[in-house]
């Protein structure tokens, strides 16, 4: 079982890997239907796809590193599509400022685990866990599902 503070990478065929962030979706009553187009552009520009309560599902593309994020009430549930890029998790997030109530966006992390993304990973970053694309060396497109707690 995977603790509160572990991370967990899995590499999954796509249709595995989509079924288990679908998991997370199970207590949607109506089922949502996302056509490939809609798909393809939130993979190509970045995008959220299906918006509810308790999840979020978005597709994001970057090419370039980002800023260490800290979800206080969100589990990201990430899956690499394609492209690769070294993701740091843990650790201490250095120069973090709240940028919206439960959301933090910080400089670097400290004491944290760097992983080498790849096509067909699976990431799973608990809340409160900090996270950061530290180095894309070219692109990454990837879909996240975040499961937002009450």
């Amino acid at each position: 079982m995977i603790g509160p503070q572990e991370i967990l990478i899995v590499k999954l065929t796509p249709a595995i890997a989509m079924l288990f962030a679908a998991v997370s979706l199970l207590s949607a009553a109506d089922a949502t239907f996302v056509g490939h187009a809609q798909v393809a552009e939130a993979l190509a520009k970045g995008g959220t796809l299906v918006k509810a309560e308790t999840y979020i599902v978005s597709g994001s593309h970057r090419d370039k590193n980002g800023q260490v994020e800290v979800h206080e009430k969100e589990t990201d549930v990430i899956y690499v599509q394609d492209g690769t890029a070294t993701f740091v998790t843990g650790g201490r997030m250095v120069g973090g400022k709240q940028t919206t109530p439960g959301q933090y966006l910080g400089t670097s992390i400290e004491g944290g685990v760097t992983h080498h993304l790849v096509k067909g990973d699976v990431v799973v970053v608990p809340a409160g866990t900090p996270h950061w694309f530290q180095e894309v060396p070219g692109t990454v497109s990837y879909f996240v599902v975040k499961v937002v707690k009450p």
